[in-house]
Formats: structure tokens, C-alpha cells, sequence
């Protein structure tokens, strides 16, 4: 019986932890984008298959082998903060899918959100938004699924 229980605990953690990052069908984070443009470049840059890590059980995508190996190296430093799911979203107690191109970049953190005009809303009452969501993203993520 303790052995079943551990084989359990096994094939369900991986599970509930890959259910906590925003991935398309395939299981690629943030719609392909690469996370680390976002502090390089200073914007939004479609990755490629060609350069991928997988992290908590979602593909990630580069623009090149040196961003792909940063964030390798250092994944929490890089990842949009609550599982790349929308900021403004998990602020009022919920999830939203997001758009790569509504984002921003606060306290070396990156957030994304639904849309511009959700982006909009979210830097309106940006530090409030912020603590509200890291506030309430550790419910949040034990109801993703």
C-alpha cells in the first residue's frame, strides 16, 4: 500500500506542477516567445524549435542557443511571473491566456497580460495590481488545472 501511495505522489505532482505554466496545446509556453528578449532585446521575439528547453513541463522557446542557455541557467529570473498566465487576471483572483506583446517589465520581473487594453488596466494601478496578484497566486495556482 505505502509503495502504490509513493507511485502515485509520483505520477501526480509532475502533473499539478506542469498545470501551474500557460501552454498552448503542444505544451509551449507563452505562445513560442522568448522569455529572455524580453530583458535582452527590450521586446517581444518569436523563438524557434531549433533552440527549446523544457522547464516544469512546458516547452520554451529561443531566439538564439545564448538565450536558451541564460535561461537554462537561471529559469525563475527570466519565466513571466504567475505561470505566464495573465498579471492583471490572477490580481482579481482568476486566469486568462495572454498576448506576448502585452507586457512589461517591473523589478527585474516579467508580467503579461490578455491584451494592450488589459496591459492598460494593469500599469494603472500598477504596484497595487502587483501585490494583489502575488497575493493571490498561491490559491490561484492550486486551482489550475
Amino acid at each position: 500500500m505505502k509503495y502504490l501511495l509513493m507511485v502515485l505522489v509520483a505520477l501526480v505532482l509532475p502533473v499539478y506542477a506542469e498545470a501551474q505554466i500557460n501552454a498552448d496545446g503542444d505544451g509551449t509556453a507563452i505562445h513560442g516567445y522568448d522569455p529572455v528578449a524580453y530583458f535582452t532585446e527590450g521586446r517581444p521575439t518569436p523563438g524557434s524549435e531549433r533552440y527549446s528547453y523544457t522547464w516544469k513541463g512546458a516547452q520554451w522557446r529561443f531566439a538564439s542557443e545564448e538565450n536558451r542557455r541564460l535561461f537554462e541557467a537561471d529559469p525563475e529570473r527570466y519565466a513571466p511571473q504567475y505561470g505566464g498566465f495573465c498579471a492583471f487576471a490572477v490580481s482579481r483572483g482568476g486566469t486568462a491566456d495572454i498576448d506576448p506583446e502585452a507586457w512589461s517589465i517591473v523589478d527585474g520581473r516579467l508580467f503579461l497580460n490578455l491584451s494592450p487594453f488589459v496591459q492598460r488596466r494593469f500599469e494603472l494601478r500598477l504596484g497595487h495590481n502587483i501585490e494583489e496578484a502575488d497575493e493571490k497566486w498561491p490559491e490561484v495556482r492550486r486551482q489550475v488545472r
